[in-house]
């Protein structure tokens, strides 16, 4: 297998991660089709608290150890590494059981916090029912991630990425397949669909396993080394790394599904106590959770594959104390965010609707509504994840814990009470769920940031140089915008906003090129044009 550098697994792990994302957008067309709104929205309960308890089983391991990989590599330490993994093998097995014990016992309790005494939808049965089915998902999964882990420690990243493409289809294949099968076929209930389809969470993890066996034992016998003379005291001192190591991962990660699993539970609550009926407050809830999250994943995918790239990179070079291209990948982090990430977010948020109604139809008023400013939060998550990852990289835990609770505490004190101000101010009441979710991401980033520039004399001037021309390409999306407001709105036909939407696409990919062309191949890792 061949190895990747910085870049070039970025772009492989991006690309890989992209395609998967892509597919996990196209199957909720016929999906949304097969099951409603009311699927979607008990489809979207199961999945956000098993996506908690995936994050928890995992405890942050597999990028630890893609961590430790790097760094033991760096200082040829192949005792340290062989033991390092055979280790994280056992906790991890321990973590998982637990956490499907846990989510499968208590799944009527979790079913209650979610929906409390709200009733007309989907019980708390049917939602206890389909948090079952997926549990059995987090026996899988944590060990194909560690798998992954050691090989993106190593620089394996293709192998990993397309691991990722094999569980992606088999995982969607499962959810049209049977939600399918079940309604229409077999006439089962809307419940049994549905558990069907997030069972596909553990069908999917268990065929990539298959896939990255071979692949696996290659490095594993390459790598093969005696453990037998480490003492006693080093191999708890290995385990301690481990630990240290993966619980700054695991508290940004729960931190970055606790916004999204604490926002369902309050936006719930809170359009309740606003007296909304229940089925408009399971097709709001639906659009965060299932219809716009899956699209929001377009731009949070770019964060995934810079991080599983970025963390070993940076590690490696904060071992070797080269504080110089450090100050190079932040920047590159943000290039990322202000040349990828928020051109497209913007493009998205701009014709929402129209992409809104290509995925599905005119069906959810409230999706296109919330869509358009969901999109933003997404990007801003993005670059929330490329840095996290990249503190995480220069063992910067305390910052890490600092910035994540303190963003995270102010989503949760804001979410309601910006809720209840925006109704009364004639606003929609969950775009204040929406603005208090980009408060805390933002605060969360204000204090890596000012403390890497005190800290480690991080520079920024290369990247704020670079915006005035990024900020023409963004003031021509909105020149276009009010084009687009004057054609769009009477538009239903799926190709013809598919054909609209492509042309404006080509129109601003040109004009961006064209702006930016020596900024993009500088940030590939190209010369510039003299």
């Amino acid at each position: 297998m061949k190895k990747s550098g910085f870049m070039e697994g970025a772009i492989i792990a991006t690309l890989a991660i992209f395609f998967t994302k892509f597919l996990g957008i196209i199957y909720v067309i016929p999906f949304y089709s097969i099951v409603g709104t009311q699927g979607g929205a008990l489809y979207g309960y199961a999945y956000n608290i098993y996506n908690l308890f995936l994050i928890i089983s995992t405890a942050g391991i597999p990028l630890a150890i893609s961590k430790l990989t790097s760094e033991y590599n760096t200082l040829n330490m192949k005792r340290e590494k062989a033991y390092m993994f055979k280790s994280t093998q056992r906790i991890i097995l321990i973590f998982s059981v637990v956490c499907f014990l846990l989510l499968f016992l208590f799944a009527p309790a979790i079913a209650h916090l979610i929906m409390g005494n709200i009733t007309g939808g989907n019980t708390t049965e049917d939602i206890a029912f389909v948090i079952r089915c997926v549990s059995f998902a987090i026996l899988v999964v944590p060990m194909l991630a560690i798998s992954r882990g050691y090989l993106q420690g190593h620089g394996y990243i293709r192998a990993s990425s397309f691991s990722q493409v094999v569980e992606q289809i088999v995982r969607i294949a499962v959810i049209i397949g049977g939600s399918f099968l079940g309604l229409k076929v077999f006439n089962l209930s809307l419940r049994s669909a549905v558990g069907i389809a997030v069972f596909g969470a553990c069908a999917g993890a268990i065929a990539a396993f298959i896939y990255l066996i071979k692949r696996f034992i290659k490095v594993k016998r390459a790598d093969k080394t005696d453990i037998s003379t480490l003492k006693k005291e080093e191999k708890a001192a290995i385990t301690k790394r481990i630990i240290m190591y993966s619980i700054p991962f695991i508290v940004v990660n729960i931190a970055n599904s606790l916004y999204t699993s604490t926002d369902m539970i309050l936006l719930i609550r809170g359009l309740h106590y606003l007296k909304f009926d229940t089925p408009s407050i399971e097709a709001i809830s639906s659009v965060f959770t299932t219809w716009g999250g899956k699209i929001n994943t377009i731009i949070t995918s770019i964060a995934t594959g810079i991080a599983i790239s970025l963390v070993p990179n940076i590690a490696i070079s904060n071992t070797k104390k080269d504080y110089k291209d450090i100050n190079n990948k932040f920047n590159t982090l943000l290039q990322i965010f202000f040349y990828v990430a928020l051109p497209l977010a913007i493009f998205m948020s701009i014709f929402g609707d129209a992409i809104w109604k290509i995925f599905y139809a005119s069906q959810n008023e409230f999706g296109p509504i919330i869509i358009k400013f969901s999109i933003i939060t997404a990007a801003v998550d993005a670059l929330y994840i490329m840095i996290c990852n990249g503190l995480q990289g220069l063992n910067k835990t305390k910052l890490i814990y600092t910035s994540v609770l303190l963003g995270l505490g102010i989503n949760l004190f804001l979410d309601v009470p910006l809720m209840i101000l925006f109704n009364n101010l004639g606003i929609y009441p969950y775009y204040g769920a929406i603005a208090a979710t980009l408060i805390g991401y933002i605060i969360s980033l204000i204090i890596p940031f000012v403390n890497l520039k005190k800290e480690f004399h991080l520079e920024y001037a290369n990247t704020l140089k670079k915006l005035p021309k990024i900020l023409l390409v963004y003031a021509f999306m909105i020149f276009l915008s009010l084009i687009y407001r004057g054609i769009i709105i009477n538009i239903e036909s799926r190709i013809l906003l598919i054909l609209l939407l492509a042309i404006f696409g080509i129109i601003l990919l040109t004009i961006y090129i064209l702006i930016n062309k020596n900024e993009l191949l500088e940030l590939l890792g190209k010369k510039r044009d003299k």
